[in-house]
């Protein structure tokens, strides 16, 4: 988001646009066999990118959805899993593919609104190709400055949601020592921890 790198307006239309959608779990599924509709070019480049954010197993069966030029979100594949995957953002540095679950997608949806978190939805959210350079300390920062503890950070896993005694137990420095578990945004209703997996 802002820490996934895209741009704040774009991520802002584009989970509006989703947390509108039906959850993947509810999306109809694609037809198989002759029938079968096979992606454009395009959208096959975009499935493959976003199926990099997470396990095989897990991005197989998630929602490929891509953010339009007018910021809007289309469904590019339907999902099965309850998850939802996004490509690569070309505009911004690096890659950042991503794929989260529907209480991720809540919870981001929540951010973005200036609004609480829903309680009691922990949400679980794959970057495995990595692809966060944000503020560690303001969730709203989008370029860096001389005191809003700028990070960059591989490829990782976040847990958002959870109460914030759970966050209690992990770093919370406003510069953190991304190569271990810390939390990002410590303090804040969007607190969350990242978990670094290389």
């Amino acid at each position: 988001m802002s820490r996934l790198k895209l741009t704040l307006a774009s991520l802002t239309a584009a989970l509006g646009a989703a947390l509108s959608l039906p959850v993947a779990g509810d999306m109809p599924m694609q037809h198989s066999g002759p029938m079968a509709v096979m992606p454009s070019a395009a959208d096959a480049k975009l499935i493959e990118s976003a199926m990099q954010a997470a396990p095989a197993k897990v991005s197989a069966n998630a929602a490929v959805v891509a953010i339009e030029a007018d910021g809007s979100m289309r469904t590019v594949r339907a999902g099965s899993n309850g998850f939802t995957c996004m490509a690569d953002n070309p505009a911004t540095p690096g890659p950042d593919p991503m794929c989260m679950d529907a209480s991720a997608m809540e919870w981001a949806g929540a951010w973005i609104a200036h609004k609480a978190p829903p309680a009691g939805k922990i949400g679980f959210m794959y970057m495995l190709s990595g692809g966060t350079d944000a503020s560690n300390t303001d969730p709203y920062a989008v370029v860096p400055t001389a005191d809003n503890h700028w990070i960059q950070t591989g490829p990782h896993v976040m847990i958002v949601g959870a109460e914030p005694s759970f966050y209690d137990m992990y770093p919370k420095s406003a510069t953190p020592d991304t190569s271990v578990p810390y939390v990002m945004w410590a303090g804040t209703p969007y607190q969350h921890l990242m978990i670094p997996i290389k």
